[in-house]
């Protein structure tokens, strides 16, 4: 009799986190535009490690602390108080190699908490821009998952569910996808995976217009292409480091 296969989840928000079960399943925190595409592009560039807080005060005094770049963005801006923000631009090789990023998120970082608080016992981090490293990673491990989308203030993201969506169509064979969320997913990600930056600004959507609206279009186009950041933060002992996959 063939062993039964590992189910697949999508938490289209944090307000719905309660109905999934983060303690028996290996937990993907989404949080396209922008924390997991500008952690997978610092770990990408060299960075040390990502720790991840989710307050502006702890993220400034642990920087302190561990003499580390403390960064991070509320309601898309830099957070008063912090030099750096959220832009995969902003941590080229050259600034962040072999250096410790301590960042603070509006959503991201948040759902990443909460996770942990939940009991989640294993935690990466997926965007676009390593897509093909969270699909092998899964694979090979062959446990329940849940893509955990981090959203806007617990509202539905479009540009999250892209990615959802683009995982679920790559591994749903190796998994049980009993998960209408995980199929409305992919349903999203087939309509719009031709252009996905045209796809978002033909649905107007909600992340799109406010990042727009600071002149972002570059990190947007940046953080719906595939792979050009392709590595797999993992969470252990309380930072985000990169998975060595065989």
């Amino acid at each position: 009799m063939a062993a039964a296969k590992p189910s697949l989840h999508t938490s289209m928000s944090p307000a719905l986190l309660d109905l999934y079960d983060p303690d028996h399943s290996i937990m993907v925190i989404i949080d396209v535009l922008r924390a997991t595409s500008t952690i997978a592009t610092a770990l990408f560039n060299g960075a040390k490690c990502v720790i991840p807080v989710d307050s502006v005060s702890k993220c400034i005094k642990l920087g302190k602390q561990i003499d580390g770049i403390t960064a991070g963005e509320r309601d898309g801006k830099i957070a008063e108080g912090l030099k750096h923000g959220n832009s995969p631009f902003e941590y080229p090789r050259e600034f962040i190699g072999h250096k410790t990023l301590v960042l603070t998120t509006t959503n991201g970082t948040r759902l990443l908490h909460m996770a942990l608080e939940k009991g989640a016992s294993r935690i990466i981090t997926g965007a676009f821009c390593n897509l093909n490293s969270v699909c092998k990673y899964l694979m090979a491990e062959q446990k329940n998952v849940i893509l955990g989308c981090a959203a806007w203030k617990d509202k539905v993201n479009i540009e999250d569910l892209l990615f959802a969506g683009a995982v679920v169509n790559r591994i749903k064979e190796n998994f049980s996808v009993n998960c209408d969320s995980s199929q409305i997913a992919e349903t999203l990600f087939l309509d719009g995976q031709n252009d996905l930056f045209q796809f978002i600004k033909e649905k107007n959507a909600s992340h799109y217009q406010r990042l727009m609206g600071f002149g972002l279009e570059k990190d947007i186009r940046y953080c719906l292409t595939p792979n050009n950041a392709d590595v797999l933060p993992f969470y252990e002992d309380g930072k985000l480091i990169v998975h060595q996959q065989p």
